[in-house]
């Protein structure tokens, strides 16, 4: 059997399609999420292993974890997992930023170390991809506990990528506009379609294509892969 790629966070958006399109292209996919969304019996149907699992939670991670080290091998673990929650006042900085690291750097931390034997053990080198964010190189105004954590995140990719050479790559994707909420209106969209050279949204396919390019790859860790529209030359 083949060794199967983790993804944490398939229940919508690019969790999703990463573990639709990757079980299409004959992986094995695990994916984890946090709550039921109908399009998790579409994943099911491809057989991709679903495991609901609260992060918040350190008993349901536990659980997770002592399931997936019963694995033999791990072929890949791509950190899509997250939230995006804007700042609040004095009263609410800490929960907020609590919030943020846990499910953006704390949560990726223990999960690395937790399946690093596993990882090493894949036949072929194996991958750690964290999805981090345009915005933890600029910051944000708006999202400062956010940024902050994504930041941090695209840190662990440097700290892992060298203690688990040469076995395991360890890489990071960092999206800018990938697409539009259902609810974000047209002075909103175009304000923020004008922050890019490449004024559209990139799409989920973006990604996969990143991702892809990082599991065939045999020469690119500690690496961050932007995928932004060349925002940063506006």
């Amino acid at each position: 059997m083949t060794a199967p790629i983790l993804i944490t966070g398939v229940g919508k958006r690019v969790g999703f399609y990463l573990a639709q399109h990757l079980a299409q292209q004959g992986q094995r996919v695990i994916g984890t999420y946090r709550r039921q969304y109908p399009q998790l019996q579409q994943l099911d149907a491809l057989g991709v292993e679903l495991h609901q699992c609260d992060f918040n939670h350190a008993s349901q991670l536990n659980e997770l974890l002592t399931t997936l080290k019963q694995q033999p091998a791990i072929r890949a673990v791509i950190h899509n997992a997250s939230d995006w929650l804007p700042d609040g006042d004095a009263d609410t900085a800490i929960a907020i930023i609590d919030k943020m690291m846990r499910i953006h750097v704390s949560i990726p931390y223990a999960i690395n170390l937790a399946l690093t034997e596993q990882l090493k053990a894949n036949n072929s080198m194996a991958d750690i991809i964290h999805i981090t964010d345009y915005v933890a190189e600029k910051g944000s105004k708006k999202h400062a506990a956010y940024a902050a954590s994504k930041a941090a995140l695209h840190n662990l990719t440097l700290s892992f990528a060298a203690k688990l050479a040469p076995k395991v790559k360890v890489n990071s994707i960092a999206p800018a506009l990938l697409m539009f909420n259902p609810d974000d209106d047209e002075q909103y969209q175009q304000k923020a379609l004008k922050k890019a050279l490449i004024a559209k949204e990139g799409g989920e396919v973006e990604i996969l294509n990143a991702v892809n390019y990082l599991l065939q790859s045999q020469y690119v860790t500690g690496q961050t892969l932007k995928i932004d529209g060349g925002r940063h030359l506006v």
